[in-house]
């Protein structure tokens, strides 16, 4: 090899850890940026508070009563007599 290239050996070497150098700081993250906001979790108390007495009241339909229409004791209305 001639020394001139050598010198160009040494040149694109130089060069090409300067990029790499750079390149990799805008990739990775350092340990000081690694640091990130988080939402803290209210304390759970066993301390129920009562519901508003608008939507839940003794006087409110409850939806899992049993509804009968009409006056039929068939116990099996799927036997196809009435």
């Amino acid at each position: 090899m001639k020394q001139k290239d050598i010198a160009l050996i040494i040149v694109i070497a130089f060069v090409s850890a300067i990029a790499s150098l750079l390149i990799s700081s805008k990739l990775f993250v350092t340990p000081g940026n690694r640091q990130q906001k988080v939402e803290t979790v209210d304390v759970i108390s066993s301390e129920f508070q009562t519901p508003n007495a608008r939507y839940f009241n003794t006087d409110s339909i409850d939806p899992a009563q049993l509804v009968q229409i009409g006056n039929n004791n068939n116990t099996n209305p799927f036997s196809g007599s009435h």
